[in-house]
């Protein structure tokens, strides 16, 4: 009994530390930073001016690029910066985010919106490049992002093998309910046939004894031949 509970009690403790492993990924999110991003060109009415870049994705806080500031200039990062990191991803499902160009007199240009997503990070060292043409090319950094779509497709799988179990467990259980059923109309039929066979020649022998009694009743029978 000892031991029983002891097995339990490894399986128990196995089972949560799997499960608190996986939703730690999904609540804490993968953080995505700037790995590098050229920009091709700028939106500003004056030409001296440097431009002020900017990452945003919908309902989330700007993060502006502060060293970017030139065309045509290759700027690579650490992820350490002050500024980083550019958003979080908490799970597969994409988010709307984009470059934009902050302007003083007029709304803000688009440089590019998209949807962004963590199964766009699907190289091995966890980069994703994004490129628009003539406006700018950028490379992301999301490490935890490979793990999390590749959890995501294994629950996947996983809950696909689940139902295709439930519905071949449905399907057996179908098909031995239905042959039991066949079974016990044959059985029930069978019964049946021999029962009346049995009622048949039951009724067959009291009619033939009844005969004998009433022969003998009369003197016909062969009985009465000998007295």
């Amino acid at each position: 009994m000892i031991r029983r509970r002891s097995v339990l009690m490894v399986v128990f403790v196995l089972s949560w530390t799997i499960l608190l492993s996986c939703s730690s990924v999904l609540v804490s999110g993968a953080v995505v930073t700037l790995d590098s991003i050229q920009v091709f060109k700028t939106h500003e009415w004056i030409p001296s001016s440097k431009p002020t870049i900017f990452f945003q994705c919908k309902g989330e806080n700007k993060t502006v690029l502060p060293d970017v500031k030139e065309k045509h200039v290759l700027y690579t990062f650490k992820g350490e910066e002050s500024w980083q990191p550019l958003t979080e991803v908490r799970d597969i499902k994409c988010k709307r985010c984009g470059f934009y160009e902050k302007e003083a007199i007029k709304s803000d240009e688009v440089l590019d919106e998209w949807e962004f997503c963590a199964s766009d990070f699907n190289r091995s060292d966890g980069k994703y490049v994004h490129f628009k043409e003539r406006e700018f090319n950028a490379t992301f950094l999301c490490l935890e992002c490979v793990t999390l779509v590749q959890a995501s497709d294994h629950s996947s799988n996983k809950k696909n093998n689940i139902n295709w179990m439930q519905w071949g467990l449905i399907a057996a259980i179908s098909a031995s309910v239905t042959v039991l059923f066949i079974v016990g109309l044959v059985t029930a039929y069978k019964y049946w046939q021999k029962r009346k066979r049995q009622q048949q020649q039951a009724r067959f022998l009291k009619l033939f004894e009844e005969g004998d009694d009433i022969e003998d009743e009369l003197g016909i029978g062969p009985l009465s031949h000998g007295i």
